[in-house]
């Protein structure tokens, strides 16, 4: 098809429209493969790391697609950028090949630095030296913030300044291999059984999801969610690994129960990235991400939520430090909140004891707690002291203290209590 046109007097002659529109996806071609190997990089990290409006959406599917597949999409963007290259090349277009190569290497920074810099395990690292000590060796503040856990007679502190940093610590306890896990973001602390299919698992920090870190395991490559140990995506999506028990409390709070606990001592090669974490115990810490809002019920306040069988529920930390007791229930259930004189140690048991369900009251004159049905006297520890009780200890209930925005997005069912 041949179409001749008179403009100003000066003959255009077009050999076809798909010839033109060919020609033009063939000036195309170069810009848009950079310009989708820079957002290849940059959605990749995007997704999986806090950037503003990334965490509120449902993305960890094409996040894990990206993770997985981003050599071959590089490659095959590579192949064509070069071949467009050659093609300017050939044509001796030079300011378009200089336009070219300032892009491509603009392109090489911003690979190393997403790549290099910016993913997750390359930004916090696992501790180089893991050293326990005795009470009286310790190097931790007796009012630094622990998450500890007693297995088969041996107990163990690990300070979330610590592991705050680090997101986990594998180790041992009693004979038993745990994963130790902290999310500085949602204040989240679990400890996990790191066995999968038989076997001790290894993992490796990947990024975020619902500003809630997630783990990558070495062998299927699957990524699981800090807060519930549930994989999101990967081989072993909707599996999820075995939590250990486990308390939070202040250091002197918990060897005043276990005297005998060893206690996680700082690495010296991370003493500038524990710095960075002073103030996250008080929620003082000036970070966007991991400071407290000191009102109730709002995307950063503190709460303890309790869970069972299904059922959840969120007290607002307010309410925990005024009350200081608080009977509650959830279906088949009955439990009390309670926090120690120095408001920061918090403990939830049940308050069935021998059949029959206590209510729970403070005795500021005394500093302990006494039980409405017999007026027997029970410590924090949650052991009966005096009384007609005396010898009877309260069962743990699985409770943690985190922001309300980790509690409401991991349990959507939950009631929240009102005074």
């Amino acid at each position: 098809m041949i179409l001749k046109i008179n403009v100003n007097r000066r003959q255009i002659l077009f050999t076809g429209i798909p010839q033109f529109k060919f020609a033009v996806v063939k000036k195309l071609i170069l810009p848009l493969a950079i310009l989708l190997l820079f957002g290849l990089e940059i959605l990749r990290i995007f997704f999986i790391m806090p950037f503003p409006g990334s965490q509120y959406d449902n993305t960890v599917g094409l996040a894990y697609f990206l993770h997985n597949n981003a050599w071959w999409i590089r490659l095959s963007l590579i192949i064509v950028t070069a071949w467009a290259l050659y093609r300017i090349i050939k044509g001796k277009k030079y300011w378009r090949l200089s336009f070219s190569i300032f892009f491509l290497l603009l392109y090489s920074v911003i690979f190393y630095f997403l790549n290099y810099r910016l993913n997750a395990d390359k930004m916090f690292y696992q501790p180089e030296h893991k050293v326990f000590a005795a009470a009286e060796n310790s190097k931790v503040s007796p009012g630094k913030l622990i998450i500890g856990i007693m297995v088969n007679g041996e107990a163990k502190a690990y300070p979330v300044e610590i592991i705050g940093y680090h997101h986990q610590v594998q180790d041992t306890v009693g004979g038993k291999q745990v994963m130790v896990t902290y999310c500085t973001v949602c204040r989240t602390g679990r400890i996990y059984d790191p066995v999968v299919d038989g076997k001790k698992e290894t993992f490796r920090l990947v990024g975020m999801d619902h500003f809630n870190a997630m783990f990558e395991d070495a062998t299927t490559k699957s990524w699981w969610r800090q807060a519930t140990g549930e994989a999101v995506t990967g081989p072993k999506k909707g599996e999820a690994l075995v939590e250990i028990p486990s308390e939070q409390m202040t250091l002197l709070a918990w060897l005043r129960k276990y005297p005998d606990s060893k206690i996680l001592q700082p690495d010296p090669s991370f003493l500038q990235a524990y710095a960075d974490l002073v103030g996250f115990d008080e929620g003082t810490i000036p970070s966007d991400l991991e400071y407290r809002d000191f009102a109730p019920w709002q995307f950063k306040s503190w709460v303890v939520g309790v869970e069972y069988k299904g059922a959840a529920i969120a007290f607002d930390w307010n309410d925990v430090v005024r009350e200081k007791v608080i009977n509650d229930s959830l279906p088949g259930l009955p439990f009390v909140v309670v926090i120690e004189s120095d408001t920061v140690s918090y403990h939830v048991w049940n308050r069935n004891v021998n059949g029959r369900n206590l209510s729970f009251e403070y005795d500021a004159a005394n500093n302990f707690l006494r039980d409405q049905q017999t007026r027997s006297a029970w410590n924090y520890d949650g052991v009966c002291k005096e009384g007609e009780l005396a010898g009877n200890r309260l069962n743990i209930v699985k409770a943690s203290q985190e922001f309300l925005h980790a509690w409401g997005q991991f349990h959507p069912g939950t009631a929240y209590y009102k005074r």
